[in-house]
């Protein structure tokens, strides 16, 4: 695949970003316990219904948008590869702002960020290939599954399980340091995906109109589907707040440390998965600062 655009990009880049999405896996897990597995073993409503919008409707749906829309295969395959991400730490932030559960919304990044290791490049693969739009195009790549299973690990599950181990040896280090850590490694996040926006405003204007209301409206579908799952299981407000927020947040940037590494001149995907990062973050403080004024009803 060839759709290569004039995106300048570091390739000294990629190791800071892959070391982002480290840092703040790392962070989300300090105060992560086995005991949150078996809680969401023990009362899996939420969590069920969690991962089965984000892991299974979302990408199934996103996949069917882009064939019924007719949306250019270059940027589908961004669309579907967004959709095959797990949600990352930013979705703990935002239900912690939206007054949501936030033991159920650190447990789902958890579980997600664990299953993306093997379900990132299985729904990627799967679902372009579904789409008879991209079906050619994914024919001309190669996808390496074990290169993107390896790294979805190296930059997710070692850090959680990192972050666990200290949070275990070290609770008064956690006390101090997880709120701060939070707030540094998203605020490093943000520093990146805005650098790398700067370096290709150009581009991004010139390309506008191509992925602004793709980005969009993917993006307001996933929080819709969060909404009708965690509404047809009957949970709780501030479960349902997390649900939501979980399903409409996904880990664009290991979408783009992936880019990087393995398809470096997909122009048109990295467009789409750029842009998530920036719009998800925009929706999603819209969305938590005004749950964050209204209590959840307690049933």
């Amino acid at each position: 695949m060839n759709d290569a655009l004039p995106l300048a990009f570091d390739p000294s880049g990629l190791v800071v970003l892959n070391a982002i999405i480290a840092f703040m896996m790392f962070g989300v897990s300090l105060d992560l316990r086995a005991a949150d597995f078996v809680r969401v073993w023990r009362q899996p409503a939420g969590a069920v219904a969690g991962l089965s919008a984000q892991a299974v409707l979302t990408p199934a749906l996103t996949c069917l948008l882009t064939w019924v829309l007719q949306v250019d295969p270059a940027l589908s395959l961004g669309m579907i590869l967004v959709a095959a991400c797990p949600s990352g730490a930013l979705s703990n932030v935002l239900t912690w702002r939206a007054r949501g559960t936030v033991a159920l919304s650190v447990s789902l990044t958890a579980v997600s960020s664990l299953a993306a290791t093997v379900l990132t490049p299985f729904n990627f693969a799967l679902y372009g290939w579904l789409n008879p739009r991209t079906r050619e195009l994914l024919s001309d790549i190669a996808i390496p599954v074990g290169g993107i299973l390896a790294q979805v690990a190296l930059v997710l599950a070692l850090p959680m399980l990192a972050g666990m181990l200290v949070g275990m040896r070290a609770p008064g280090f956690v006390a101090r340091a997880e709120r701060p850590l939070r707030t540094l490694s998203l605020l490093i996040l943000l520093a990146f995906i805005g650098g790398a926006f700067w370096e290709n405003r150009a581009l991004f204007v010139e390309r506008f109109g191509d992925f602004f209301w793709l980005v969009v409206g993917q993006n307001a579908m996933a929080l819709g589907i969060g909404w009708a799952v965690a509404r047809a299981a009957k949970l709780a407000d501030a479960d349902r707040r997390a649900v939501i927020i979980e399903v409409g947040i996904h880990n664009s940037a290991l979408g783009l440390a992936i880019l990087f590494t393995f398809f470096p001149t997909a122009g048109s995907m990295m467009l789409i998965t750029a842009f998530w990062g920036v719009w998800h973050l925009v929706s999603g403080l819209l969305l938590t600062t005004w749950w964050g004024r209204r209590p959840p009803v307690v049933a």
